[in-house]
C-alpha cells in the first residue's frame, strides 16, 4: 500500500511543482530582462516560491496518490480479496493516514513558518531587482542613465562583463557645464567608498564644457580614473506588512491585539483561519481517495479522478474567496472559513459511510451512470464508431 500510494503521491508533486515553475519561470525572465538584472537573481526569486507551491501540490498529491492506489487495487480484484479475508476499509485506511499525518505537519511548518519568510525574500529581491541594488547590468549598444546627470554607452562586452570596449559617456555637472568622454575600452573597479564606484577608462578622449567658457577644453589620455557615484536606494520594509509575511504566531498575535485597527485584526484573523482549515482538509483527504477511487462493479471509470480533482480544487478556490470576505469584515473570519469547512468534511464523511457501511453502497454510482450513458451517446455520434457498426 505504501509503495502504491508513493509513486502517484511523489509524481504528482513534482510535476505539479514543475508546472507552475515553468510557468513563473518565463515571466521572470521577463522581467528581469526588462529591469536589467542578473540571470542568477531568477533562480533565487523561483527557490523562494517553492514553499508556495509545495504548500499547493502536497493536498493534490495526497489525494491522487491514495486515490489512485485504491483504485488500482480495485480495477485488478485485490480490494475483493482483502474485503473478502475481512479487512475493512478503516483498517485499509492506516498506511494513508501515515502519510496524512506526516504530510499534514510538513505542511503546516511550510504554510505556517516557511512560506511567509520565503515571501518576504521573494517581495525583497523584486524591489532590489527594480531600484537597481542588486547590479543592474549594463545593456550593450543602449543609452544607460545613471539617475539624472549621466548617459553612458556600450559597444561591445567581454568576459561576463569585466572588459567593455566602445564607450561613450557625458555627466553634467550641475553649474551649466558638463563632461562628454570616449574611450577604446574601460572597466569597472569597487572602492573603500560603497557609495561609489572608479570607471577606469584607457586611451581616450575627455572634452570639458563650463558656462562661462567659450572654448571647451579637451584632453586625450591613455588611463583616466573617473568615480562615479552610485544611486541612493531605500532600504526594503520590514517583514509582515502583508499577511502572507506573517507567520501563524503572529497572525494570532495581531488577530487578539485590541490596540491594532479592526482591518488588520479581521485580516489576521481570516488568514490564521484560512491556513488552518487548508491543513486540516489534509485528513479529510485519504477518505474522500477512497470514496472516489473504488469504481462501481465491472467498471473501468477515471470519473472519480476527475470529481476529486474538481472537488479539491473547488474547495481551494471556495476558501480563498472566504478569506478575502472575512478579511473585508463583511462576515466574522471564523464563520467564513469554518462552513466551507463543514460542508466539505460533511461531504467526505458521508461519500465515506457510503462506501465502507452501505451494502453495495456507491456514492457516485448516479453519477457512474449518467456518465456512461453520456459517454455511449457520444460514442455513437462519432463518424469512425458510426462506421464500425455499420461493417459489423
Amino acid at each position: 500500500m505504501a509503495r502504491l500510494i508513493a509513486v502517484p503521491l511523489f509524481s504528482t508533486l513534482v510535476i505539479f511543482a514543475m508546472l507552475l515553475v515553468l510557468d513563473r519561470m518565463l515571466r521572470l525572465f521577463d522581467f528581469v530582462a526588462t529591469e536589467g538584472g542578473p540571470v542568477s537573481v531568477v533562480w533565487r526569486m523561483l527557490a523562494n516560491l517553492l514553499p508556495e507551491y509545495f504548500g499547493l501540490g502536497i493536498p493534490v498529491g495526497l489525494l491522487l496518490g491514495t486515490l489512485l492506489a485504491f483504485r488500482k487495487l480495485a480495477t485488478s480484484s485485490e480490494l475483493d480479496v482483502m474485503r473478502a479475508v475481512g479487512m475493512s476499509y478503516t483498517r485499509m485506511l492506516y498506511v494513508p493516514y501515515l502519510f496524512a499525518l506526516t504530510l499534514g505537519a510538513i505542511n503546516l511548518a511550510i504554510v505556517g513558518f516557511v512560506q511567509p519568510e520565503a515571501r518576504f525574500n521573494y517581495e525583497k529581491l523584486r524591489f532590489e531587482l527594480r531600484t537597481g541594488a542588486l547590479g543592474a547590468s549594463i545593456k550593450v549598444g543602449e543609452f544607460t542613465h545613471f539617475g539624472k546627470d549621466m548617459t553612458l554607452r556600450i559597444e561591445q562586452s567581454h568576459d561576463s562583463g569585466r572588459r567593455l570596449s566602445g564607450i561613450f559617456l557625458r555627466r553634467d555637472d550641475g553649474k551649466g557645464g558638463s563632461i562628454a568622454v570616449t574611450a577604446a575600452s574601460g572597466q569597472f573597479f569597487a572602492t573603500e567608498n560603497l557609495d561609489e564606484i572608479i570607471f577606469r577608462l584607457t586611451d581616450g578622449t575627455l572634452i570639458r564644457t563650463e558656462a562661462n567658457v567659450a572654448t571647451p577644453r579637451v584632453l586625450r589620455f591613455s588611463v583616466n580614473d573617473l568615480p562615479i557615484p552610485l544611486p541612493k536606494t531605500e532600504n526594503f520594509r520590514m517583514r509582515g506588512a502583508e499577511n502572507l509575511e506573517r507567520t501563524l504566531p503572529e497572525l494570532v498575535r495581531i488577530g487578539g491585539d485590541r490596540g491594532a485597527s479592526k482591518e488588520a485584526r479581521t485580516t489576521s484573523q481570516a488568514a490564521f483561519n484560512f491556513r488552518t482549515a487548508e491543513v486540516l482538509s489534509i485528513l479529510l483527504l485519504p477518505l474522500l481517495a477512497l470514496a472516489l477511487g473504488v469504481p462501481p462493479k465491472r467498471s473501468t471509470s477515471a470519473l472519480g479522478v476527475f470529481l476529486a480533482i474538481v472537488m479539491i480544487v473547488a474547495y481551494h478556490k471556495v476558501n480563498e474567496y472566504a478569506q478575502a470576505v472575512g478579511g473585508l469584515g463583511k462576515i466574522d473570519p471564523f464563520l467564513a472559513i469554518w462552513i466551507p469547512f463543514a460542508v466539505f468534511a460533511g461531504l467526505t464523511l458521508w461519500m465515506y459511510y457510503t462506501i465502507a457501511y452501505v451494502p453495495g453502497g456507491q456514492p457516485i454510482g448516479a453519477l457512474e451512470r449518467v456518465f456512461s450513458k453520456l459517454s455511449k451517446a457520444i460514442g455513437k455520434l462519432l463518424p469512425w464508431r458510426r462506421d464500425k457498426s455499420a461493417a459489423a
